[in-house]
Parts: C-alpha cells; structure tokens; sequence
C-alpha cells in the first residue's frame, strides 16, 4: 500500500507538470506573435528600412538616372528618407551650379575689356567709354541766341593761344561753363538760311547773355555785314570731321610738384580729365581758363584719361613735365 500509494502520487504531478509546458508554449507564441507584428511595422514604417523602402529609393535614382541625372547608389539611398518636397526641390541646386560659372565667365571679359583697351593708349580709337557728360551745351540740341562780333586772333580765355583759324567765337559766361565749352564746334545759322563752323576759344562776359555767341569779325561777315551789329541766331553742337589728333600741353611753372594740365584739338567738347595715380585714376579741377590743376603734384607726369561729353575715354600713356610744350598723342575721340 505504501509503494501503491506512493505511485499514484505521480498522477497529480503529471497533471501539474503538463500546465507549465501549456504556459511556455503560450508565452512563446505570444512573443512570435510580437516579433512579427514589430516586424511588419518596421518594414511598413515611411521610410522604413525594409526592402520595400529601398526598393522605391532604387527605383526612384534610377528613374533620375534614366532622366540623365546620374547620382550615386549611396546618395539615392541617403536622400530616400527625405520628404517628397526635398527630393523635388534637389535636382535645381545642381542645375544652377553649372550657370553660375558661365554667368561669371561672361562677365568677365565685358569688365576687363575697357582695362586691355585702356593699356592700349598709343591706339587711335578710344579706350573705353562712361556715362555721358553734356553740361549746359547737349548734343542734338538747337539754342536761340544772338550773334556780336570783335576783333579775335583766335586766342582767349581758352589759353590756346593765337591762330591763323580766324572763324572762332567766344560764348557768353552760362554756356562757357567754367572752359567746358572750350574746343567746342558749334554750326551757327542766321535768319537768312546761311550757316557757318566756329571754333569756341574765349569767354564772352556780361553784357553777353545766355544763348549769345561774340563771333570773330571774319565769322560774323559770313552771316551778315559788320554794319548790322546784332543778329539773331541759332546754333548747335558739332562733332566734325577732322585730321586733327589730341595734343597735351602743361602749363607754364608745372614740374612734378604742381602742374597745370591743358588737351588740345579734341574733336568733342572735354568734361573730364584725370591723371594715373597708386590709388587709381585722380579727377583733376578745371579752371575757367581751360587747364586742369594738380594743386599738389599728384599724378604730374603720369598716363592721362580724357573724357568727352558722349562719354569716350582716351588714355593718353605717360608724359614728360615739359611747360609750355605741345606733346601729340596720336588720339581722337569718335565722330558723332
């Protein structure tokens, strides 16, 4: 009875033995069940790493490749986790890079152009040009005025000195304009219809008023006889035709201390003239009796820029300080 009941014991122990295997075997299907469920959302997830997701992002680099815009495997991979927006918006830096080269490129020669021109200054045509500077007297524009006359030798306020040219004029003190229209050919024409050339090389003061031209007594006869005194004009700007180059003149006393710097024969009225120096091109101040002053030396002796009223540039190279001496320079500003 003892070893009896000692063997059914175990029937109770069997029953108890089976609950634990039930309960491991729940446990681990629960646990697969998990492991799959994780799975699927991690290969689901957007942007997951599961295959699909990268089969899109291969899919997608080759479509762009397909479209001639080859890019590595690693950057499709690396740019797939990116939102739709980004990955449109990526293909237009990598358009712009190859313009901003050309872009710059062809700038390029346009600002360096007008510096090659300019070395050139021995040429005949002009160096460069710049923003036009008329003053009072503009091209393509006709004054009503009145017409004097006196005894010229061709020289004046304009410090070019006598000249056998006779048919010059001096322009009343607005339209002189501190010597701007020095130089200047003006086309003046009477009420009868005639019309002459003078060459602008003195001032003409009060009583002169704005619009009035003193014309040398040889200039005046052409219009009407020295007996009518006074006639009314009009008259325009010219830029003739002419054989005739840029000379450059310093003035009495100049040395590399202080000069005075004078252009003389330029075909259009001068609005600007500086001189070369360490920190670049220096405007020099114009005086009313037509040179241009260094008050302090600077740039005495050094290349020259002259600008005419259109805008042209001459560059005249480097010049000796000789006072007083006409130095040609083989330049002349464009006919207009």
């Amino acid at each position: 009875m003892a070893s009896s009941s000692h063997r059914r014991r175990p029937q109770p122990d069997r029953s108890l033995a089976r609950r634990p295997v039930r309960a491991p075997l729940l446990a681990v299907t629960a646990v697969a069940g998990v492991a799959l469920l994780v799975t699927l959302i991690v290969a689901f997830r957007p942007g997951g790493s599961g295959g699909t997701g990268q089969d899109r992002a291969v899919s997608a680099s080759s479509s762009a490749t397909a479209a001639g815009t080859p890019e590595p495997a690693s950057a499709s991979v690396s740019a797939s986790p990116a939102s739709p927006a980004s990955s449109s918006a990526s293909p237009k830096p990598t358009a712009s890079r190859p313009a901003t080269p050309s872009a710059s490129a062809s700038a390029a020669p346009a600002a360096s152009s007008p510096a090659r021109r300019a070395s050139t200054g021995t040429a005949r045509t002009p160096s460069t040009t710049t923003a036009a500077a008329p003053g009072r007297i503009r091209p393509g524009t006709t004054y009503d005025g009145v017409a004097t006359s006196y005894d010229s030798n061709g020289d004046g306020a304009c410090s070019y000195g006598p000249s056998s040219d006779v048919m010059t004029a001096a322009m009343n003190t607005a339209d002189y304009e501190t010597a701007k229209a020095c130089g200047a050919f003006v086309s003046v024409r009477a009420a009868s219809g005639t019309s002459i050339t003078v060459r602008i090389t003195n001032e003409c003061p009060a009583p002169c008023a704005v619009g009035q031209l003193d014309l040398s007594r040889q200039a005046f006869a052409k219009l009407a006889p020295l007996s009518a005194g006074r006639i009314a004009v009009t008259w325009s700007l010219l830029s003739p035709a002419t054989s005739d180059t840029v000379s450059i003149r310093y003035k009495t006393g100049s040395s590399p201390y202080w000069c005075g710097i004078q252009a003389i024969g330029h075909r259009n009225p001068l609005a600007r003239l500086e001189v070369r120096t360490g920190g670049g091109w220096l405007a020099l101040a114009r005086t009313g009796y037509n040179y241009f002053l260094s008050e302090h030396g600077t740039g005495c002796g050094s290349a020259i820029r002259l600008t005419d009223i259109y805008g042209e540039q001459l560059v005249v190279p480097a010049l000796p300080v000789r006072p007083n001496t006409v130095q040609p320079t083989g330049l002349q500003f464009a006919r207009h």
